[in-house]
């Protein structure tokens, strides 16, 4: 008898998922938290008194506590048979021991998941054998649990997770199960298709919400974009970091399951290290933590009188970014900064007085004030009234 513990999203069920494949009914499945792994761990190993019969044990999409990785390598140098399989980063020291497997990047460059790595120990170890439907469903899941599915322009591996999400879980693994098995492709079918459709529509409703909720902060150096949020917290935290690209990293709070999940769309910035000084970890782009006492505070308390980020116009005809006539913004304290190409590159006039500081590209200067001021572009109307004042006051000096 197997026994699979993974984490509860898709890419964790996506180990079920092939685990049962695999295995069919000689497998136990149970899905965790990232803080309840460890328990199952404990149980499993208090009942593992006869080792080399409990049956081999498989960890998947999560890591252990420095307790249990000491009690596990007992369990293995002991006899027993365990092997962990992981793609976090804050995981490879567990590779350390034979039963670890931990890689985080493919040797072609290509980020790996939990699911594609498990699959394929099962197929080299001839555990399971491969299908086109299989190696179709895996790469799917490798794709969103990476994020490469939207530069790689693949919305199936979107629409996978959406689905997931939209029933339970044991509903989820009985469809991908019997589609595995009686399909020579995956593929949705037309009734997932329809609902997919309309959950699609229902996630951009959803964002253009948290669009207008968003605050801004500055937290241990790093300018972060601050929005609640209980559902789509990837979709969320990816599009709110295109809209507001001088932001850092974008910070999900989940109040009813006390979670914050973190986000960046910049490589700069790894947002597994911000989560790891939390209790938390995860990817470089994509993490999370609890929300301890102290990430309440950063992340709640002292930001909740803070109002939220105004976006830029987006229907002007004048006031563009990298205008020749310049670009006007403002921010909530009614201060106006007009940013224009200067000799040296650009510059800033901060309530009509040009400030000291140039900077090289327009991109640079925007992200400044945006940062340090949380400025937004304005409509036409109010950059015409500005450009009319200038000329009078021109006239006015001149006359």
């Amino acid at each position: 008898m197997y026994h699979l513990y993974s984490h509860n999203d898709l890419d964790g069920v996506g180990c079920g998922i092939v685990a049962k494949t695999a295995f069919g009914e000689q497998v136990e499945v149970r899905y965790n938290s990232v803080t309840g792994l460890d328990i199952q761990v404990e149980r499993f190993l208090d009942r593992a008194k006869d080792k080399r019969k409990q049956g081999g044990l498989f960890i998947t999409d999560l890591s252990v506590h420095q307790e249990n990785e000491n009690k596990l390598n007992e369990y293995a140098e002991a006899g027993g048979k365990v092997k962990l399989i992981d793609h976090h980063k804050t995981a490879l020291h567990l590779n350390e021991h034979p039963w670890g497997l931990v890689k985080v990047e493919y040797e072609d460059g290509r980020l790996a998941s939990a699911t594609s790595l498990f699959y394929e120990y099962l197929a080299e170890n001839g555990l399971i054998e491969k299908t086109k439907a299989m190696d179709q469903f895996v790469e799917l899941v490798r794709l969103y649990d990476t994020w490469e599915w939207e530069e790689a322009g693949v919305l199936e591996a979107k629409r996978l997770n959406d689905l997931f999400f939209m029933v339970s879980i044991d509903e989820f693994e009985e469809k991908m199960i019997r589609r595995l098995k009686e399909n020579d492709e995956f593929s949705f079918d037309e009734f997932e298709e329809k609902i997919l459709d309309m959950e699609e529509e229902k996630i951009e409703r959803y964002i253009r919400r948290k669009r207008r909720e968003i605050v801004q902060t500055f937290i241990q150096g790093h300018c972060v974009g601050i929005v609640h949020a209980e559902s789509y917290h990837s979709e969320v935290g990816n599009e709110l970091g295109k809209e507001f690209p001088h932001l850092d990293y974008i910070a999900i709070l989940n109040m009813g399951g006390k979670k914050v999940s973190l986000r960046t769309i910049h490589d700069e910035t790894d947002v597994s290290e911000i989560a790891g000084a939390f209790g938390g970890g995860g990817h470089a782009k994509a993490a999370g933590c609890p929300l301890t006492d102290e990430a309440f505070r950063l992340f709640v308390q002292e930001p909740f009188p803070v109002e939220p980020i105004k976006a830029d116009a987006f229907k002007n005809i004048y006031n563009l970014k990298e205008s020749e006539s310049g670009s006007l913004y403002e921010n909530r304290e009614e201060d106006q900064f007009y940013l224009f190409s200067a000799e040296n590159g650009w510059s800033i006039q901060l309530n009509g007085v040009t400030q000291n500081e140039t900077f090289a590209s327009f991109e640079e200067a925007e992200r400044f004030i945006k940062r340090n001021y949380a400025a937004w572009l304005v409509r036409d109307e109010t950059f015409v009234r500005f450009l009319m004042q200038r000329v009078k006051e021109h006239l006015n000096t001149t006359g």
